[in-house]
């Protein structure tokens, strides 16, 4: 079998260097048998430019760290095969996060901010006995939280978003993701009208604009388009009732 070589033009730029303008720079890589980009761009630092800069933690699509967009679609370096692509290859930082360097962006501070701004936390009156017996919840309940909890933050939802691109204080479908964990939740004590407060607007779950680019670039496979329908539906009724 031919072995294919690999054409990768890949964004370049410094924010930190004062003349340095952006731009994409080309590298050739064999391609190998079970080659991931992860494993592309590694070879690309490793044999022909260790300035390169991009993002890795666990290399099994867990951490979310290796988020860019590759031909134009925000998914993960580490779990997308080079078989499965074309012999060129543009590979970009996501937008909306703050660039670091070259492919390299901070989705902590962004979804820092967000947790904040959507109090993602358990609101209760209960003093917190450590001696008490843990409070039962149904199975069903459980995998509810749990399905919204496999988030692993990689910020191809948000570097997909229409909104989120045009609007600095969106949340977009991983903060009402995050949303709808705490309203599902039966430990928090919070009520429709203190969570319209929080994303009953347009930066929450009403600046949607329903390309659900979101749910189709989840690289784990999150329902997100019911999530946002969820969290819409219940906003909805809280913003009549008002």
């Amino acid at each position: 079998m031919n072995q294919r070589k690999l054409t990768f033009h890949i964004f370049r730029y410094n924010p930190e260097a004062a003349n340095e303008k952006p731009r994409t720079q080309t590298y050739v890589v064999n391609e190998e048998m079970g080659m991931t980009l992860f494993i592309a761009l590694n070879k690309i630092r490793e044999e022909q430019d260790p300035t390169l800069k991009f993002d890795f933690v666990c290399r099994a699509g867990i951490c979310g760290s290796c988020g860019m967009l590759i031909n134009g679609t925000p998914t993960l370096a580490c779990k997308t095969l080079t078989k499965q692509l074309p012999d060129t290859i543009t590979l970009m930082p996501l937008p909306v996060f703050k660039l670091l360097g070259d492919l390299s962006v901070d989705t902590g501070t962004w979804f820092r901010n967000v947790s904040l701004q959507t109090e993602s936390w358990i609101h209760t009156d209960k003093v917190f006995d450590p001696d008490a017996p843990e409070e039962r919840m149904s199975n069903e309940k459980a995998l509810q939280i749990y399905e919204a909890e496999r988030c692993i933050e990689c910020g191809c939802c948000i570097g997909g978003c229409a909104t989120a691109n045009i609007k600095p204080n969106f949340i977009g479908a991983a903060g009402v993701n995050r949303v709808a964990r705490f309203m599902i939740d039966p430990r928090d004590e919070r009520d429709e009208q203190q969570y319209f407060d929080i994303v009953g607007s347009e930066d929450g779950i009403f600046g949607c604009i329903g390309l659900m680019a979101c749910d189709d670039n989840c690289p784990i496979g999150i329902p997100l388009q019911g999530q946002l329908a969820y969290v819409r539906r219940k906003m909805a009724m809280a913003g009549w009732k008002r």
